[in-house]
C-alpha cells in the first residue's frame, strides 16, 4: 500500500511538467499574402505592437513568421517573442541598417522602426 500511495505522489507531482509546454505553447503556420509590397502572415496587420516575450501574441507570431520568411531563424513560431525571435531580429537590424542604410536601433525589438523594413524585406527577398 505504501509503494502504491508513493507512486500516485510521484506521478502527481512529475506530471504537470511533463505536460507544461503542450498546454501553454504550441506551433502556429504562417499563412503570407502581399499587399502593397509588404508581406503579411495573417495574424497582425499593424506597424505598431512590439511582440511580448513573456506571453502569446497576434504581433509575436506575425514577426516570427516574416523573420522566417526573410531568411532569419526565430525558432519555433509559437507567438512568444523570446531569446531566438529577439537573436533573429538583431540580424535582421544588422543588415538593414548595414546593406540598406536604415538607422534602426539594433535592440531585438520589433516596433515602429522594424515593422515596414520587415514587411518590405519578408516580401522581396522571400
Amino acid at each position: 500500500m505504501a509503494l502504491t500511495a508513493a507512486t500516485l505522489i510521484a506521478g502527481t507531482i512529475a506530471a504537470p511538467a511533463a505536460f507544461a509546454g503542450t498546454t501553454t505553447a504550441q506551433a502556429y503556420t504562417c499563412h503570407y499574402t502581399v499587399s502593397g509590397g509588404k508581406a503579411y502572415a495573417g495574424y497582425y496587420s499593424g506597424n505598431t505592437v512590439i511582440p511580448s516575450s513573456t506571453g502569446v501574441s497576434s504581433a509575436g507570431i506575425e514577426a516570427q513568421c516574416l523573420l522566417k520568411r526573410a531568411g532569419f531563424d526565430p525558432g519555433t513560431i509559437d507567438g512568444v517573442f523570446g531569446t531566438n525571435s529577439k537573436a533573429a531580429a538583431k540580424k535582421f537590424q544588422t543588415l538593414m541598417n548595414n546593406a540598406f542604410g536604415y538607422a534602426i536601433a539594433i535592440d531585438g525589438i520589433v516596433g515602429s522602426e522594424t515593422w515596414p523594413a520587415l514587411r518590405w524585406y519578408a516580401e522581396y527577398n522571400a
